[in-house]
């Protein structure tokens, strides 16, 4: 199989497990240092460092009970990104935003995770 069908599979898996709330699924994708960064200024915002800590960063946001809708799967020469649309409602609040999670890949495995989103104020205003 091509690297890009690899890291193509790979995405497809990681957003799988995240709807199907399998932690453990995810746990299997990720190398023990990873890590995963999201901005803005609120209970998921910062740097998840670790494997397990990026696991429970995944709980928390599914938590809220997020639609993960996955848009695209894109590949680099090295790494992938999932290109997604989040929404969810919670207390009269409505979350309603675009996304990239980009991936960096090490040796088949997730290594590290920066997210880009399209409404960084939506996210804190939701995400308390």
């Amino acid at each position: 199989m091509a690297r890009y069908e690899l890291q193509h599979q790979l995405g497809k898996t990681f957003h799988a497990y995240l709807v199907a709330r399998d932690w453990e699924g995810i746990r299997s994708l990720l190398t023990d240092d990873a890590t995963w960064t999201l901005p803005g200024d609120n209970t998921i915002s910062g740097t998840a460092e670790g494997a397990e800590a990026v696991v429970e960063r995944a709980k928390k946001i599914a938590s809220y009970g997020l639609d993960f809708e996955l848009l695209h799967i894109l590949v680099s020469r090295e790494n992938m990104a999932l290109s997604l649309h989040n929404t969810a409602h919670r207390d009269g609040i409505r979350l309603d935003e675009h996304l990239s999670t980009v991936c960096r890949l090490r040796d088949g495995k997730i290594a590290g995770i920066e997210t880009y989103l399209s409404d960084v104020p939506g996210m804190n205003a939701f995400f308390v």
